[in-house]
């Protein structure tokens, strides 16, 4: 049976002449097999206007394919097109090189893709998903903390990208705390590095699909199960006792106040007048707030999870497993509190354990995998046919 040629390629045959083309396969094919790897795209900045610093590249945009030198260029939206150096490019235009580019003084692996968006240029950095890893490590957990702990990290790093793929979008993920923390090439380190390649490929897995691999920085003792924070219960979002979290914010402490607590109120289209007490009811069973009373001069309200979650978050506080004296709040942790925690996970390390058993501690009932046998994920083939290769 003859298989039909991707649409892609046959542009590209057009485009780079059929015998480049050929050549190109054949080491993309060759890249992909030896090291199986998906291309992400990931959302740098928005902006009307930035400066790109780029070594000799591939100009790529609707109307064809052409070489140019190294130079420091500037990219802005024109009128339903995005503009470089003067010259319009059409809807898109993509620099590819192979030493990577430079936005706004970051430099980054990958291509850079401008993007004509409603009058503004979206710039989405297309990188190798092992590439993109080497970025956001840094960015997620201290290169100090135990091997073990930076293994861990990695493949949730790599799971929760895989999660967000968005084939139907302009781009997968943003490279802020939204998201996850992506740095770029200057934040790169080499124990982060190590810990990417030592577990590359590897996705946490629950029913053949990547998790929700949310994690935080300290439970503060007993991690949440999703449903207290988000409202939707998922079998491996538990809460966990986490007798090994130890940092800085273990122990902490805020004063709040009611005119706060009433504007918190507010942007939740909520009211009772002039706050006089806010008061957890219910505790879940990591400790947080089931239910908080909130009463005023106008009468009083009960807040459920996640309501009151939302609302303690939005007053400021680190994390919601808390205590209140009055308008004194004594809590514990920082963060959501759902997931992995990573000074929990550094103390389970320091007890000799290795990254899958904490994994499997925190994400009970889920498995490890290689993210190729995981359903519903492009195929190699995707990454190949938009001309990518590794050196």
């Amino acid at each position: 049976m003859h298989k039909r040629v991707p649409q892609a390629w046959v542009y590209l045959a057009k485009v780079l002449g059929m015998a480049r083309l050929w050549v190109l396969l054949f080491f993309w094919l060759g890249a992909a097999w030896a090291q199986p790897d998906l291309l992400l795209r990931v959302l740098l900045s928005e902006a009307p206007a930035q400066g790109v610093q780029v070594g000799p590249h591939l100009r790529n945009n609707a109307l064809g394919s052409r070489d140019f030198p190294a130079g420091s260029l500037r990219v802005w939206a024109g009128a339903g097109e995005v503009v470089l150096e003067g010259q319009g490019q059409g809807p898109w235009v993509e620099l590819a090189s192979p030493e990577g580019f430079t936005l706004e003084g970051r430099p980054y692996r990958g291509n850079l893709l401008a993007v004509w968006q409603g009058g503004r240029l979206l710039f989405i950095n297309r990188v190798w998903l092992e590439d993109y890893l080497l970025g956001v490590m840094p960015g997620e957990v201290p290169a100090s903390f135990p091997e073990a702990v930076l293994q861990a990290q990695a493949i949730l790093a790599r799971t929760f990208a895989l999660y967000r793929l968005n084939p139907q979008g302009l781009y997968d993920l943003c490279a802020t705390e939204r998201c996850q923390v992506y740095r770029g090439r200057q934040v790169e380190t080499p124990r982060h590095t190590a810990a990417v390649q030592a577990t590359r490929g590897l996705i946490v897995s629950y029913r053949q699909k990547p998790i929700t691999a949310v994690y935080h920085a300290d439970s503060g003792g007993h991690t949440a199960a999703s449903a207290e924070v988000w409202g939707n219960s998922l079998p491996y979002l538990v809460a966990r006792p986490d007798p090994f979290a130890q940092s800085p914010h273990s122990a902490w402490s805020r004063s709040l106040s009611p005119e706060a607590v009433a504007q918190g109120l507010a942007a939740l289209g909520l009211q009772v007048g002039s706050v006089q007490t806010v008061q957890p009811v219910l505790l879940s069973e990591s400790g947080r707030p089931l239910r908080l009373r909130i009463s005023g001069s106008g009468g009083s309200l009960e807040l459920e999870a996640p309501l009151a979650t939302r609302l303690l978050r939005s007053l400021g506080l680190p994390s919601t497993r808390v205590r209140f004296e009055g308008w004194q709040v004594y809590g514990q942790g920082l963060g959501h509190g759902v997931g992995m925690s990573q000074w929990g996970a550094r103390g389970l390390a320091l007890q000799g354990w290795d990254f899958r058993q904490i994994l499997g501690y925190y994400y009970p009932g889920t498995f490890l995998s290689s993210f190729e046998v995981v359903q519903g994920l492009p195929s190699p083939s995707w990454a190949q046919a938009w001309g990518w290769s590794r050196p």
